[in-house]
């Protein structure tokens, strides 16, 4: 009796096929491809400040007045409109006078914005504007020639001149942000 090489592999490829079949394993007969389908749309373009910055410092009344500064908390812009190349948006600030329970306010004009460091995500091009009155909305930074979506994060100073002759006591003010 002669024995042939290919029936030790015929043997095995008989009990592959078995195997598969018994456990239920079925080889397709043909592939059915379906296409599916996402749809992303543009989001927003947001802004965020601190509730509350709490004390942005104490001075002594002075008869010449001095400057008060301290810094505001974080705010944020996120862009995630998915805007043209090239675009931009401004962040601006506004302030109330600084107001005391009784007596003189100290005047919106009086107060000053300072951005500082203004930390990116995304590619924009982004310019701290300072404004030095918030009698107004004033842009208090501004991204241009942005790419896709972006961010920018700062910390600023709040300068409030503070007119000699102040009574003494706690002056509030509120400082508002948005961004166009």
């Amino acid at each position: 009796m002669s024995h042939h090489p290919s029936v030790p592999i015929r043997r095995s490829l008989t009990a592959s096929i078995a195997a598969v079949l018994a456990l239920g394993i079925a080889v397709p007969a043909a592939a059915n491809p379906t296409t599916a389908t996402v749809l992303i749309t543009g989001g927003s373009l947001s802004i965020s400040a601190p509730l509350a910055a709490g004390s942005l410092g104490t001075t002594a009344n002075t008869v010449l007045g001095t400057t008060i500064s301290g810094q505001l908390g974080e705010v944020q812009v996120n862009d995630a409109r998915g805007a043209a190349a090239g675009s931009g948006w401004v962040a601006s600030v506004i302030s109330t006078a600084f107001t005391p329970l009784a007596g003189p306010t100290i005047a919106a004009s009086a107060v000053g914005y300072t951005a500082n460091a203004i930390v990116k995500v995304g590619t924009a091009t982004y310019t701290a504007n300072d404004p030095a009155n918030l009698t107004g909305a004033s842009p208090a930074v501004t991204a241009t020639g942005i790419t896709g979506d972006n961010s920018a994060t700062w910390n600023p100073t709040i300068n409030v001149t503070v007119p000699g002759g102040m009574a003494a006591g706690v002056y509030s003010a509120t400082i508002t942000h948005s961004v166009l």
